[in-house]
């Protein structure tokens, strides 16, 4: 039987991994898309002994960098010919502001403009592997965005820690409106497309944060943190469980009584959904629809 193709970004490390992982133990042939060719050849070797006849391979490059998606979405192209799902993953978080190679904000470009280019680029595949599925990591940090001033959106700033979360909350509100804008432009395709948070899960995601990847491992082993493992469940869910077939748009948390907290304004806006959309579509190039 034709194995099902899945693409997970940011699969060498923490929720990325165990996501790829539990796409393989599901039969699927597993694409990681990342930075490092050292890590992406670990990983395979990892996958490989751990999950019998599991099929993996990686695809480089940097998400911040539209040159490297366009390069990574054309050789998803060339090897494959339809796409069953696809895992918005990868993403950062940075203490201090830097600028992306395309002149940008660096966390607004490894978190919302790469994703949101290398799914549009994939859009075809995903259309021929209909009924497929687009799974968007993101996260309660949305709540702590900065007000989302849409034109001005991932312009570069100068900002220290204090800023930090400001940002990257906005980079996880973005994601979050990318995917329901997604899912209604989809509509009647056989594609879906839905956010979801992990939880709190003790990853490398801070790793230019001294000591924070020790503090993490620790944490790991309390109630007040998940494991990678823990936090990759509902992305897989959301990818593999038949309870999801057809249903697009929607966000799912794993934050313990989160779900029990208003929905941010922001997300109740289908104009600003489309003024987002129509952004980051001049950011990345793309031909406007």
């Amino acid at each position: 039987m034709e194995r099902r193709i899945a693409i997970v970004t940011g699969g060498t490390s923490g929720i990325g991994k165990e996501i790829a992982r539990g796409l393989a133990r599901a039969g699927m042939l597993v694409g990681i898309v990342c930075r490092s060719e050292l890590r992406a050849a670990a990983t395979v070797e990892e996958l490989t002994a751990d999950v019998p006849g599991a099929r993996v391979e990686t695809f480089i490059g940097d998400l911040s960098v539209q040159m490297d998606v366009r390069r990574v979405a054309a050789s998803l192209e060339e090897r494959f010919e339809r796409l069953d799902v696809l895992v918005d993953n990868a993403g950062a978080y940075l203490l201090r502001a830097k600028v992306s190679a395309d002149g940008y904000d660096r966390v607004i470009a490894t978190n919302h403009l790469g994703p949101f280019l290398l799914t549009n680029l994939l859009l075809g595949l995903l259309e021929r592997g209909a009924p497929s599925r687009v799974v968007v990591v993101a996260s309660e940090a949305h709540r702590f965005s900065d007000r989302l001033d849409v034109e001005r959106m991932a312009e570069p700033w100068s900002y220290g820690p204090a800023g930090a979360l400001r940002v990257y909350g906005r980079s996880k509100l973005l994601n979050i409106l990318f995917a329901q804008e997604l899912a209604r432009r989809m509509e009647g395709s056989g594609v879906t497309a839905n956010a979801v948070c992990p939880g709190f899960v003790a990853t490398s995601l801070g790793r230019d944060v001294r000591g924070t990847e020790r503090v993490m491992a620790l944490c790991s082993h309390t109630p007040v943190m998940r494991t990678p493992a823990q936090g990759a469940r509902m992305a897989l869910r959301l990818a593999l469980d038949e309870e999801f077939e057809g249903r697009s748009g929607g966000y799912r948390t794993s934050t313990p009584g989160a779900g029990m907290l208003p929905t941010v304004e922001a997300l109740r806006d289908p104009e600003l959904r489309r003024a987002v959309w129509d952004r980051s579509v001049r950011l990345v190039g793309l031909p406007a629809l």
